[in-house]
């Protein structure tokens, strides 16, 4: 199956060199097209090629890695899904800038972090993101702990545990291979409505939490 990334930030990059580090092919784009990522391609080497965000999101396994406030410009504008797999990488969190107010906000527990969560209205993330990719069968993964780690799934003698959660098997069943041969230990957490809650930053009861598989 071919893998499209959209997003090259922390989260994007990174889950290219993860990938690229065991050989599989993917295409990653931004906002700012192919020419922008010559450095990070040539990185990476030939498993990994930079296009336009179309031709990422025309992949079979679609990551979405761009950040929370960016996602209704980013997907409004892409083709029909079509049953095709999304990975929702995202997590409802804004980043702050260090000399605005609200990063000095004494309400705001995560200021220190620079970010603040973005209200949903009850919400979890994943009800509202897939309601902006109709028709895609969207797995929420990749987006519980420091994305810094990802390219580094062998760790103390064991594996470091990646969540994954979604409504539809075979589309798990599609993402759980590709962590697999990344070197990652997947853990299922069930349906979207009981796994995104879990692993999302800021506040879900798994996030920020590293476990290691040994």
């Amino acid at each position: 199956m071919s893998i499209g990334i959209i997003g090259a930030g922390a989260l994007g990059s990174n889950v290219a060199r993860m990938l690229a580090k065991s050989g599989v092919s993917a295409t990653i784009a931004n906002s700012r097209g192919p020419d922008s990522l010559a450095g990070l391609v040539a990185e990476l080497g030939p498993s990994i090629t930079a296009g336009t965000t179309k031709e990422a999101a025309s992949a079979d396994i679609v990551v979405v890695a761009v950040r929370w406030v960016d996602l209704q410009n980013t997907l409004g504008n892409l083709p029909a899904w079509n049953g095709r797999i999304v990975i929702d990488g995202t997590n409802p969190v804004e980043f702050l800038d260090p000399n605005s107010p609200d990063a000095k906000d004494p309400n705001n527990p995560l200021a220190a972090y620079g970010i603040k969560a973005i209200d949903l209205g009850g919400l979890h993330s994943s009800q509202v993101f897939r309601k902006l990719v109709p028709g895609a069968r969207v797995v929420k993964a990749l987006n519980h702990f420091d994305v810094n780690l990802l390219p580094e799934p062998a760790v103390s003698g064991g594996q470091r545990v990646l969540f994954y959660s979604g409504d539809d098997a075979d589309a798990k069943a599609e993402v759980r291979k590709i962590l697999e041969l990344t070197g990652s230990f997947p853990v299922d957490l069930g349906v979207l409505d009981v796994g995104g809650p879990l692993a999302s930053l800021p506040f879900g009861p798994l996030a920020a939490i590293n476990f290691i598989k040994i």
